[in-house]
């Protein structure tokens, strides 16, 4: 049920692929919460996917760009302001991609080349993001920016490869931009640590249905589910949390705090 938290709120979200995509919930959530917004994701991307059906379900445009581009960042913010009457409020990335992931090779073979366009589309893109919008003065004061990060930042996951220290480097942006970004406009800045998720990009990391179901029973409320994180990130972007920045907050059933479950063992 709606409580409209989000009333008169602008946002751009970035990443929604398709009904499994995180942020295409996050979309969804934000619209039934009063806000209007506006959709993006990589000109290849859109291609895929129905992010098309998506702007049309919640009457809203989308903008192609590449996150890696300041061009591409510049139009999509000066465009989406202009579609939504003034600055934003929150904006969500949820954006990673591995090429080494998607061909299968081994940390310990990694083509660097593919590496250094991981960190750039999965981490670089968050800061290109921040310092864009911090130029064209695009947030208003009391505004929120996300994004979607992973315990590998933390932990070791072997097969999620250099995503894990992708992830490491997006969560250090979100600290340093944070306190340049509350210092000037009271704008926080925060990732999310969400549980595995099935997720088209998730499901295609090696393994990942035998870690989700581990985690699963590892965490004592279970894996959170899309909608849920949904939720999560509304409420991030609401007035209920106007002093929580630069935190790197867990949504994970509690995986994040267990040392051993015995339902993991089967006992």
């Amino acid at each position: 049920m709606s409580n409209n938290v989000l009333s008169g709120k602008r946002g751009v979200i970035f990443g929604a692929l398709d009904e499994k995509s995180i942020a295409w919930k996050v979309a969804e959530q934000c619209v039934a919460e009063g806000a209007k917004i506006t959709l993006t994701n990589a000109p290849v991307a859109l291609r895929f996917g129905g992010i098309h059906d998506l702007a049309k379900k919640l009457n809203t445009e989308v903008i192609p760009a590449d996150a890696t581009s300041i061009e591409d960042l510049e139009n999509l913010f000066t465009k989406s302001q202009e579609i939504l009457g003034g600055k934003l409020d929150f904006v969500l990335h949820s954006i990673g991609m591995s090429i080494n992931v998607r061909k299968k090779r081994e940390y310990t073979d990694i083509k660097y080349d593919w590496m250094q366009k991981t960190f750039d589309i999965s981490a670089i893109s968050f800061h290109k993001t921040m310092q864009t919008l911090w130029k064209m003065d695009a947030m208003n004061d009391w505004g929120s920016i996300l994004a979607l990060t992973y315990i590998a930042a933390q932990r070791t996951f072997p097969d999620y490869n250099e995503m894990a220290e992708s992830k490491s480097l997006l969560e250090s942006f979100a600290r340093s931009f944070g306190y340049h970004y509350g210092t000037r406009n009271n704008v926080r800045v925060n990732t999310i640590s969400q549980s595995p998720t099935m997720t088209t990009a998730g499901s295609g990391v090696k393994g990942f249905q035998e870690f989700f179901d581990y985690a699963d029973k590892m965490s004592p409320l279970g894996n959170a589910p899309a909608d849920s994180c949904a939720e999560y990130c509304v409420s991030l972007f609401s007035d209920y949390t106007r002093c929580v920045t630069m935190q790197n907050l867990y949504h994970d059933g509690g995986f994040s705090n267990m040392g051993m479950n015995p339902a993991a063992l089967g006992l």
